[in-house]
This record gives C-alpha cells, structure tokens and sequence, in this order.
C-alpha cells in the first residue's frame, strides 16, 4: 500500500477516495487523521470550524473499516469526512445557528440532512461557523469572528455558509451541506473556488434545521468537483415526482447532452459586473459554444430587475416572523449582531401590503423565468458580479457605477432562482489577476438536476479550474 501525504490524501475526489477505501489501498481512519491534521493546522487561521468533534470522528472511522472491510459497502459517503452548517440540528451536538441566542442549543435529535449522511456512512468532522442565523452574505460573525477565504486570508469567504465552503476549499474536508435563501450556497462557493448545488425548493429537506425563510429555504451540497455534488445530493435528495430524473452520478457522463440550448439573459444578470468577472464568465459562454454543444440564446426576462427587491419582502417577513414567534425578537434583541438586529427590525416593521406585493412580484418572475424556459435548457449567468471584498468591507463600487453595499451586489444575481425555486449550480470559471476565484451560475428548470450537473460537467471537464486549490502551506 503506497503511502500518501496529508496534502495527497485531502484533495482526492469523493470518488477517487471512495475507490481506494473500496480497493482497501486507504481506510477511513487514515481520511479522518488527515482531515484533523489540517483542522488543527489551518482552522485557527481560516475559522471555518465552531465545532471540531475528532473523537466521534475517529470512532466513526474505525467502525467504517470495519463495515468495509466486511464488504458492507453503503455507497460512495461510506467512510468520507464531511462537515455541516451549524444551522442543522445535530443530536447531542451543539447546533448554534452562528448565534449568541443559540450558543449552547444541543438539540435532541437530528435534522434530516444529518440522519440522511448518517446513513449514507459519511463521517462528521465538525460543524461550520456560518453568518448569524443565515441573515447575511459575507459570513462576518460578530460572536464567533469572521470566516476567511482559503485564498486570500484577509477576504471574505461569503456565507451564510462560508463556514461550510471554506472547510472544503481547504482541504479540510471533502464536502459539506449548506441551506440557500438567496444564494448562500452558490455565493461562497463562487468566491472561494468550488461548487455550490442549490436544488429544486423541497428537494433536500430542511425539516430540524433553525429556518431563515421557510418558503424559500434550500439545502444543498458544497463540493470540490459536479460528481462530488452529485454524489452528496444523492445521499440527502427525497424523492422526484413522477417521471422525472433522478440525478445518478455513475450516469453523469454517460447522459452528457451534446446539443443544448444556453439561454444569455439580455436584462439584468449582465448589467452591472466586475470587468474580470465578465471576462472570465463569457470567455466560459464561449467554450460552451465552441466545444460543448451549446447554442446560445438570447433569454428575456423583462421583469427581473423591478421585481427582485419587492419580491425579497417576502423573505424579510418570513424571517422575522420565525424569530418574533420563537421568543428571540425582540425579546432577545441584545444578543443579536447589529446586521441581523437591523434586519429582523425591518421585517417586523414591514406593511402587509408591502409583503403581499412581494409575494405577487415573486410571481411574475416565476412567469418569466418559465417563458425563458420554454426556448432554452439552461440559463447561464454569473454567480456574483464581483470577487471576494476584504472581510469588513461595507461598500462597493461596480464597474465604475455608484457605491453600493457588498450585501446588495452579492446577493443580486443568485436571489432570483431561490424566489422560483429552481435549481442552480455554481462552478468555478477562473481567477482574477490577483488570483481570487470566479463562479459560473447556471439555472435550469424545476427537477431538471439531472441535466443541469452532466451540462455543468461538461464544463468541468473541458477546463482545469476546479483543480487548482489554495496554497496554505
């Protein structure tokens, strides 16, 4: 058995480990070791982790060798140390929601998510420090301090589920499952390198983990690689309506569309970006067309830009509502970080008219999202307008256009897929000339996962970026 380094072992591929441990040329508690090692040699420094759980790991990872060894194989999470946002409901494990409030909440059983990787055979490394409740974008954490991207320590990671993404962009663990109410998973994900999976509404339960707005919460796989997503959302996916396709990750490949159709939105996602970003995110549309099988498409969806503040009204009263009703606001407003406090005060100031206009503009995207869809496969767009900001920075400018907030601009282009409920994925396309990572956003119809990964992986494979890792030596 050949011996591998640390470095060797933690960038391996869910699939390339999930062979080895198979073939027995590596065990699980050889995975787990390294994984810790780098926790404890990079987490102080990157403060991806609130919660390192090395004992219970490593007693899972020897009773995992055990089971294989035995050739009771559960499938390719068997024996895979992965992480979990600190929203999900763990039992016997603290789940702090990133918050002050919740800061010794040990829940008495497991949310859904958790008991889904529990019997897939995954490995629990720790839970991920997160923005407070999920109420933010940049996962600056005033009780727990900030998480910093493994690419430029003194950026943000983004959130709320940096934690999550930053811990798989290390290195530290092989994948994680972040929740998605305006583009939590996507957003880090696309700063810092990897892919971000966002599923159909309802798809992934979110049933035991603390809300932010249940009629637009997703949970979803953040991964190295579109096989490595695929493989995590097996593990975790409730069931498909009748008739459609259930992403298999063994089918990726073999089910690749060679003729597709790429919709280019002519309003709003293209409007406003970093000249990098939109560099690296058309010299992607034209791989797509050049070698992939793409014909590109204008898309129209001429009621976006109008609609998406008035329709995140919604979010904004779903939120408050869940803390005014759970006794934490205002109640508990002290403990709150003043972002979040502002925010929920916004929602609990909210007119019901205003809340009921966005539910009514959330509608008209939904309709105009279906219409694109009716001429294209597969919407492509950026997944943020600009790269990861220094950690403390408040505003702003795009392309040379008036200042605004960081929240604002990195929430712009991923909040409307969670206002339709469709899936969308985030790839990595590039870096910028300071070497900062760039995400691709691709939006598909509901339920279509199946064809929005093998046309993701597509791209995967006909480029290099999702290879390359930070240096943190």
């Amino acid at each position: 058995m050949a011996t591998r380094s640390e470095s060797e072992l933690a960038f391996l591929s869910i699939e390339q480990a999930s062979q080895l441990l198979r073939r027995k040329e590596i065990s699980p508690v050889e995975l787990v070791d390294a994984s810790l090692a780098r926790v404890e040699r990079l987490n102080p420094a990157i403060n991806a982790f609130l919660t390192i759980l090395a004992e219970p790991a490593r007693r899972q990872a020897r009773a995992a060798e055990r089971e294989i060894r035995r050739g009771r194989w559960r499938g390719p999470l068997h024996g895979i140390p992965i992480s979990l946002k600190d929203n999900f409901w763990t039992r016997g494990i603290r789940a702090t929601a990133g918050s002050k409030i919740l800061g010794d909440f040990v829940p008495e059983e497991d949310s859904d998510v958790a008991a889904s990787l529990a019997r897939a055979g995954a490995i629990l490394l720790g839970k991920t420090n997160m923005h407070e409740f999920a109420y933010g974008i940049t996962s600056e954490n005033p009780h727990y301090g900030p998480v910093h991207n493994p690419w430029a320590r003194d950026r943000i990671s983004g959130g709320s589920s940096g934690g999550s993404v930053a811990s798989v962009a290390s290195g530290m663990c092989y994948a994680s499952v972040g929740t998605d109410t305006g583009g939590s998973i996507r957003i880090p994900s696309a700063l810092c390198g990897i892919v971000g999976f966002k599923p159909t509404f309802g798809l992934v339960s979110v049933e035991g983990s603390v809300p932010l707005a249940v009629s637009f919460d997703h949970a979803g796989p953040i991964a190295r690689s579109v096989g490595d997503a695929c493989i995590t959302l097996e593990a975790i996916a409730g069931k498909y309506p009748k008739g459609e396709t259930r992403p298999n990750y063994r089918k990726l490949r073999k089910n690749r569309p060679r003729r597709f159709r790429l919709g280019w939105p002519k309003e709003f996602f293209f409007e406003r970006l970093d000249g990098e970003v939109r560099r690296l995110v058309e010299a992607a549309g034209k791989l797509f067309e050049s070698s992939l099988g793409a014909r590109m498409h204008e898309s129209s969806l001429p009621r976006l830009a109008g609609a998406t503040d008035l329709a995140t009204n919604a979010i904004v009263g779903e939120a408050s509502y869940y803390h005014e009703t759970q006794g934490y606001y205002p109640a508990l407003a002290d403990g709150y970080g003043d972002d979040v406090r502002g925010h929920l005060q916004w929602g609990h100031d909210l007119r019901a008219v205003d809340y009921l206009r966005g539910v009514a503009k959330r509608r008209e995207i939904e309709e105009d999202f279906a219409a694109a869809f009716e001429r294209v496969d597969v919407i492509f767009a950026p997944t943020s307008p600009i790269p990861a900001p220094p950690i403390g920075t408040s505003e702003v400018h795009v392309a040379g256009e008036r200042e605004t907030t960081v929240r604002a601009e990195l929430l712009r282009l991923t909040r409307p897929a969670n206002l339709t409920g469709q899936p969308a994925i985030s790839i990595p396309c590039g870096f910028t000339r300071e070497g900062l990572p760039v995400g691709l956003q691709l939006i598909a119809p509901k339920w279509a996962e199946a064809r929005l990964l093998s046309i993701a992986l597509a791209y995967e494979e006909a480029t290099d970026w999702h290879n390359r890792h930070p240096n943190l030596d």
